[in-house]
């Protein structure tokens, strides 16, 4: 089988590596069509690979390019959770010790980032020298600076260094005490008083954005180019990781970043992705569309991220449907107006009606809609109004495929609803409407509530979890894997229930609670506060205020 590097167009130029530069594996844990198709993955290794001070090589699952055989630096992006199985099988496949307390100065430096390791490092930390906390445009170049610094000194002198980079988090350099091996975390201190107590999040707040730095046809969409239109989302739902960590919202420039990447990347390919939570609400969406609509771009084939239900509108729906594309798809939750207003989603039944009749009127052949079983708040009588607003956009929009997607809440962390625990009772809400959805001609797509089980388990999960992981895999990486591994660790960490399903208390002590996020912990207490004043009688009392 060819390489698949020998098909990729390269947006940018890589520098010439300089006598004596640094020699470093830029690792994505998945096969290569899905790494390569993560924007973070490219930039990341886009800045690594036009600085002459390094050497960087790529490994992925299933390819890899010539690899140095004593690189000085391994890092990893992490984009979902259950790909650390992959880091530690590519660690081994290069020798390194999966854990960073078993390495020696012979040894690489282990670092990561991306969207899982910025929220909730800890079910990690054990296996990585260090950590990049935030947006890589400020973190990648200050992180290598530091490291030429001390670049011949020892393993402990390195880190020391490091750890005085804002957002760069040496795990081992803090020490996590618990009120029993069983229990809750105690306290999360610093080694000693030279290095910080808490390690803050890096947000950049530039209006250039990121886009491609390569288009390949083996990507997993094909000869895609990405370009990110805006960044977080300023709606806020109490819930959701991709705002409330990435705050504050920002947005491209179009004329000086979007219409300039746009023009770029379209040389090379006719296939774009307009990225971000809320690409519809950049407040010059309506130029971009006009751009985009001109005869010269009639050929593009445009794909753009999940959008916001009050800005979908006719002409938005033809000039998708002009494009090639043929559904889109809104994020609504709920059919309950109470529910949404609980997650603060700024959203009624009427403007998702209204939203259906445009899709249609534009042209559109298919709606997909997102929602949520499980949420903080939620009592039966919310998933009935959700099957009546299905009803009712069937008949609004008679003909137009409908599809509902549904996962289970899971709490993550940095947000007002982290203090919440998954619900059991979601398990036979999503069997309640897969069995009055179906019969009704719309195509129901649940997400496996099991493995949102453990999702909910690594989103706020601490330390103690790295030796379950790495018995799990051993066990080959099933759900019974991690049944099997809480068997044989029971009494050296808590079990299944606390890590899941319990409620936390706001006055105790959070696994990331030494990582600040965008917001401090008083104002998401207050949130939450604002959140459950809004819960009915029958859920009020299980608030964890």
């Amino acid at each position: 089988m060819p390489s698949p590097f020998l098909a990729e167009h390269l947006l940018f130029n890589p520098a010439v590596p300089a006598t004596g530069a640094v020699p470093v594996i830029f690792a994505f844990p998945n096969e290569y069509s899905v790494g390569i198709t993560s924007l973070g993955y490219q930039i990341v290794w886009a800045t690594l690979a036009a600085r002459q001070d390094l050497q960087v090589s790529r490994l992925f699952t299933d390819a890899q390019e010539p690899l140095p055989s004593s690189p000085e630096l391994v890092g990893f992006s992490l984009s979902w959770e259950l790909d650390y199985v992959n880091i530690l099988s590519l660690l081994e496949s290069l020798e390194i010790p999966l854990r960073a307390s078993d390495r020696t100065d012979h040894h690489s430096l282990v670092f990561g980032g991306g969207p899982v390791l910025t929220a909730n490092p800890e079910p990690f930390a054990d296996f990585f020298d260090v950590i990049l906390l935030g947006d890589g445009e400020l973190l990648l170049n200050e992180f290598i600076h530091a490291y030429q610094e001390i670049r011949g000194s020892d393993r402990q002198n390195q880190l020391r260094h490091l750890a005085t980079v804002p957002g760069i988090y040496i795990p081992s350099l803090y020490e996590v005490t618990y009120s029993s091996a069983d229990s809750s975390v105690q306290s999360i201190q610093p080694i000693d008083s030279a290095i910080p107590e808490r390690i803050e999040k890096q947000t950049y707040r530039g209006n250039t954005l990121s886009a491609s730095t390569v288009v390949t046809p083996q990507a997993a969409w094909e000869n895609i180019y990405m370009v990110e239109v805006v960044r977080s989302c300023p709606e806020m739902c109490r819930f959701c990781l991709a705002s409330y960590l990435t705050l504050p919202f920002r947005v491209a420039s179009l004329e000086e970043s979007l219409i300039p990447a746009i023009d770029r990347g379209l040389q090379f390919t006719d296939r774009l992705g307009l990225l971000g939570a809320s690409v519809t609400q950049h407040p010059e969406f309506e130029d971009l569309l006009n751009y985009l609509n001109r005869p010269a771009y009639d050929h593009v084939r445009l794909s753009i991220a999940s959008v916001r239900t009050n800005t979908v509108t006719p002409k938005l729906a033809q000039t998708l449907v002009k494009h090639d594309t043929r559904s889109i798809t809104i994020a609504v939750e709920s059919g309950s107006d109470r529910l949404r207003q609980i997650i603060n989603k700024k959203l009624t039944n009427d403007e998702i009606i209204q939203a259906a009749i445009h899709a249609k009127a534009g042209g559109l052949s298919n709606l997909k809609l997102y929602g949520m079983v499980g949420v903080p708040g939620e009592e039966p009588d919310d998933l009935e109004q959700t099957i009546r607003m299905l009803q009712d956009i069937k008949k609004a929009a008679p003909g137009l495929r409908l599809s509902f997607g549904c996962s289970t809440f899971v709490p993550k962390s940095h947000t007002p609803f982290q203090w919440f625990g998954v619900k059991p009772q979601a398990e036979k809400r999503l069997q309640f409407l897969q069995k009055k959805l179906r019969p009704q001609g719309i195509d129901f797509r649940p997400e496996s509530y099991s493995w949102s089980v453990i999702q909910a388990l690594i989103s706020r999960g601490d330390r103690r979890l790295s030796q379950l992981l790495e018995l799990t895999r051993h066990y080959g990486d099933s759900l019974g894997s991690y049944r099997r591994a809480f068997k044989e660790l029971r009494g050296k960490l808590p079990d299944l229930e606390y890590y899941v399903h319990a409620d936390w208390q706001p006055g105790q002590v959070l696994p990331w609670n030494h990582l600040q996020g965008p917001l401090p912990q008083a104002t998401l207490i207050k949130h939450l506060a604002t959140a459950t004043d809004q819960f009915g009688e029958s859920t009020k009392q299980l608030a964890p205020l």
